[in-house]
């Protein structure tokens, strides 16, 4: 249900429109609601109808001697004999009990169903706002993939297998070095498994120095940056103690030379 139409209904103003109890400016406004919103007719109908079984039911019966005097003021012996009014009948206030209780149950579960569509709403409405942040999230994961891809096909990309000596067999990383836009990324392809106090690091090396390009982890199994570093004559691997000494050549696991830039 519209909240505008359960906010009417909860304000009580309808059933003080049918009871009379409004005034002229109130009128216009219900009346224009009623037109506006044709589902809430069953509403002001099911009012009436309580109104006027509750009237029938409460209606007093007036006294049997006011009949009397009144026959006697016009004539002694009438030429039409009237016969004192019935009483309403007792099943009416029974009838009026079970209308309004009736009402009372409708008008209960009216509520409980604009509030389950409510709840359906706001549950529907947050599943739509995570599904807007998923699709932004696959977006921009979809955009650095496709500036990867654009960067592995650049001409002027380098690509370099590093594979493993005879203490790392299994391992093989690729490198990919554009000299142009200064770029360099590393797709770990395969790691041997080392013990949890070993890892593997990645190298440049430079004249003599060597440059730290970040450690190696299996689980980085996706393309990954790297410093680019200008003038690198190669690219090394090492299996590193994280209580010892890095950038040991005893220490190195796979090497490859760079090309020299013209």
């Amino acid at each position: 249900m519209d909240k505008k139409i359960d906010d009417f209904l909860e304000s009580g103003i309808l059933d003080r429109y049918v009871m009379g109890a409004t005034s002229s400016a109130e009128n216009k406004k219900i009346e224009g609601f009623l037109i506006q919103y044709p589902e809430l007719k069953e509403t002001y109908d099911l009012l009436q109808e309580q109104l006027e079984l509750n009237a029938l039911a409460e209606g007093s019966k007036p006294p049997s001697f006011i009949l009397d005097d009144i026959l006697e003021a016009i004539d002694d012996k009438p030429v039409i004999a009237m016969k004192p009014a019935k009483g309403v009948p007792p099943w009416f206030g029974i009838a009026a009990s079970v209308a309004a209780l009736i009402f009372a149950t409708t008008s209960f579960i009216f509520y409980n169903e604009s509030k389950t569509l409510k709840d359906e709403n706001n549950t529907i409405a947050s599943e739509i706002f995570d599904l807007h942040s998923d699709i932004a999230s696959n977006n921009k994961k979809l955009g650095e993939i496709a500036k990867a891809l654009e960067k592995l096909n650049n001409p002027e990309t380098q690509k370099y297998v590093l594979r493993g000596n005879d203490r790392a067999k299994d391992l093989k990383t690729v490198a990919y070095i554009n000299p142009i836009d200064k770029s360099s990324l590393i797709d770990v392809v395969s790691l041997p498994k080392l013990s949890d106090q070993q890892y593997y690091k990645m190298w440049a090396q430079v004249n003599d120095k060597m440059v730290d390009l970040g450690i190696l982890d299996i689980n980085d199994r996706k393309l990954k940056s790297v410093p680019y570093v200008e003038d690198a004559l190669s690219l090394s691997i090492t299996i590193e103690n994280k209580d010892g000494n890095q950038g040991s050549k005893a220490k190195e696991v796979a090497q490859i030379e760079l090309e020299k830039e013209n």
